[in-house]
């Protein structure tokens, strides 16, 4: 089984446009990336804890309408 584990931002953007998402755009302070008429926030830092990296997961697979395994998400 695998374990969750710090992730890059470019990573991160990466796995959300192979989710569907659109390419991020500027926002106010942070940039924006879009799936359907919901918008996801991301944060400027280039590398994520693992705890902001869950809450940030947790946006995605509420905005998804499903969980995503670490299996998942390292296999994207």
């Amino acid at each position: 089984m695998n374990r969750w584990s710090p992730c890059k931002r470019r990573e991160f953007i990466r796995k959300l446009r192979t989710l569907g998402f659109d390419p991020p755009e500027p926002g106010t302070r942070h940039f924006v990336m879009r799936l359907g008429s919901h918008k996801q926030i991301i944060p400027r830092n280039d590398d994520y804890s693992v705890p902001q990296f869950r809450k940030l997961l947790a946006q995605v697979e509420e905005k998804l309408g499903r969980s995503i395994s670490a299996e998942e998400w390292q296999g994207l």
